[in-house]
């Protein structure tokens, strides 16, 4: 059973060569009689000849159909010069088969397995169907992607002196972070593991151990709702580093990300990637993972309408906020239905509604807002926001992250409509990557009435701002870095406390966890830090995110071999499934009826 060639590397320079190929019948055609069986394997396409009077082949070519798993011994040669096809890799040959083996006869597929035809399935359907759905060449090339790109990965970490080392999958409850799955230990009855959320703390614990340059390819796992970028089980690439500051790591992963491409797409980045600290990003794109693709920047406007006779903007200045505005170029022409939906939006982020200009063809502007305006402040918005007919401009009035974050959802849904009227053109293979820094340290929790991590407990504070922790925690910026790309987060990570004593005072004393909690969670950490912590930091990169941006995918699910649907099932083998009660006696755990 050994094959002596894929389907897609016979040429014409092998005329006249025996070869035996194997795979799947892709198409099956009966020209007079004679049989046209396109062959497929993973590589590609060979069409294969069976003459029905050559002696070898019996009745088995009444036994071809699509899909079939069949192997095929016969002599290449050359197709007629008006029988080529050029959209074939082998299409100069074609292979006249003189022995005919058929390993497996299919059934007729719940769907086609073309790409084009295929993707206007059903999804669950496909999801069902999962191991068809993967012999599609574009699901193949995905995961063929994939896994260039952790090949680049690896290759460029181990050049940069990284060990890939496992850490666990069960680990101990952290409820203060994303909901976690639970994993009852019989060997410790009443007691439960949680499956890792990621490996923060053991790669925190591998830089005490002296590593230094740690990396892995991490599986990790978080119960929380679904959606295009998120499933249950993940995988990052994960790294952690001692002896670094910011700088080193941004330049670590440029060239990473700088090898990921140029092996997977053949594109050389331009580096050093741009930076925008956090404020910067929410006062000019209303997010924190702006995508810079495209303008439509926010611009503040407090300095006008400080004074207005507008009371509704004046007394939000006075009150401390600002009013913010940003020109959608174009899109005057949103009809009703649009302009509900942007306004539910914004109202969804505590706008009580949205106001607007818009500018008709003719130059006329028309606004429910637009009487309380004086001429100085029309003149001011129209110079400012480079106003023309076709124009629609929003306004957002509120402190200021609130408005901030109003316009950017605003910005990027108006982004989206303008893209749909062909108004707005971003190129499938534009590439804008950026760093924010700077990040918030702390934020406030109203409801539990306490400061919480922005972006979790062992993050450090910048030097020149750790003196504020106490008397000012939300003014300190933390040590926190995202690498952003065409509007999406990719990466995150910071460097990390590494003094005891610090690490101690932002448990205690600011985020204000209890010292039996803190004990209960942490405790071996303190305790390793007061054994010699090196200074350390890391990172970990969405590489389900990496794989679908890189193969032009917009779900996870699309570069994943088995995902989960939105509601966490795996439709092909039925997953999660019902256990029985006498697999739960051991464990010491009795279902409950959640309609109880």
């Amino acid at each position: 059973m050994k094959r002596t060639h894929t389907c897609n590397q016979l040429q014409k320079r092998d005329e006249g060569s025996p070869v035996t190929l194997m795979g799947w019948i892709d198409t099956v055609r009966d020209h007079g009689g004679i049989q046209f069986v396109d062959l497929r394997d993973r590589e590609g396409i060979t069409q294969v000849v069976f003459d029905p009077g050559h002696s070898a082949f019996k009745e088995d070519l009444h036994h071809l159909r699509p899909e079939s798993v069949i192997e095929v011994s016969g002599t290449v040669r050359s197709r007629g010069e008006s029988e080529v096809n050029p959209r074939m890799a082998t299409g100069e040959i074609e292979v006249a088969a003189e022995r005919l083996v058929i390993h497996n006869i299919a059934e007729t597929p719940p769907f086609p397995l073309e790409d084009e035809r295929a993707e206007k399935v059903n999804e669950d359907l496909r999801l069902q169907y999962r191991y068809l759905d993967l012999r599609r060449p574009g699901m193949y090339r995905n995961l063929r992607l994939r896994n260039r790109a952790a090949k680049a990965t690896r290759d460029y970490l181990d050049e940069n002196g990284f060990l890939e080392i496992e850490t666990p999958y069960l680990f101990k409850s952290t409820p203060e972070g994303a909901r976690e799955f639970l994993v009852p230990s019989r060997l410790n009855p009443g007691k439960f593991y949680a499956l890792a959320q990621s490996p923060q703390q053991y790669k925190q614990m591998l830089m005490v151990a002296g590593v230094e340059r740690y990396y892995s390819l991490a599986r990790c796992f978080r119960d929380e709702d679904l959606r295009a970028d998120r499933q249950p089980e993940f995988t990052q690439i994960d790294l952690e580093m001692s002896f670094i500051e910011r700088e080193d790591m941004y330049a670590l992963i440029e060239g990473m990300l700088a090898r990921i491409w140029k092996e997977t797409l053949g594109v050389e980045l331009p580096l050093p990637f741009p930076r925008l600290s956090y404020h910067e990003a929410m006062n000019r794109y209303g997010v924190d993972k702006p995508d810079t693709r495209f303008s439509l920047e926010l611009q503040d406007f407090s300095d006008l309408f400080r004074e207005s006779s507008f009371k509704v903007f004046a007394s939000t200045i006075a009150s401390g906020g600002v009013v913010k505005a940003f020109n959608a170029k174009g899109l005057a022409d949103a009809t009703q239905g649009e302009m509900r939906d942007l306004e539910n939006a914004a109202k969804s982020l505590g706008a009580k509604g949205l106001a607007f200009i818009r500018v008709t063809a003719e130059g006329d502007w028309k606004s429910p807002i637009l009487k309380f305006f004086s001429e100085e402040e029309k003149a001011a918005l129209c110079e400012r926001l480079g106003m023309e007919p076709g124009d629609l401009v929003f306004f957002a009035a509120s402190e200021w992250e609130r408005a901030c974050t109003i316009l950017g959802r605003i910005r990027l849904d108006s982004s989206r409509l303008l893209k749909t009227r062909g108004r707005l053109a971003i190129p499938d293979e534009q590439w804008n990557f950026l760093w924010v820094v700077d990040f918030p340290l702390m934020l406030f929790d109203e409801e539990e009435g306490r400061h919480v991590a922005a972006h979790h407990p062992f993050t450090a504070p910048v030097p020149e701002d750790a003196e504020l922790l106490e008397s000012d925690p939300r003014a300190v910026r933390g040590q926190h870095y995202d690498c952003v790309l065409n509007g999406m987060e990719i990466a995150g990570g910071s460097i990390r406390i590494h003094q005891p004593s610090l690490q101690e005072k932002v448990f205690r004393d600011i985020l204000r966890i209890p010292a039996d909690l803190v004990e209960e969670r942490f405790g071996y950490m303190l305790k390793a830090f007061r054994y010699g912590a090196p200074p350390h930091g890391g990172i970990a990169v969405g590489f389900d995110r990496l794989a679908a941006l890189l193969s032009g995918r917009s779900h996870i699910r699309d570069v994943i071999a088995f995902p989960k649907t939105q509601r966490g099932q795996d439709l092909m083998n039925d997953t999660p499934g019902p256990v029985t009660a006498r697999q739960l006696r051991p464990l010491h755990i009795e279902p409950v009826d959640p309609e109880d």
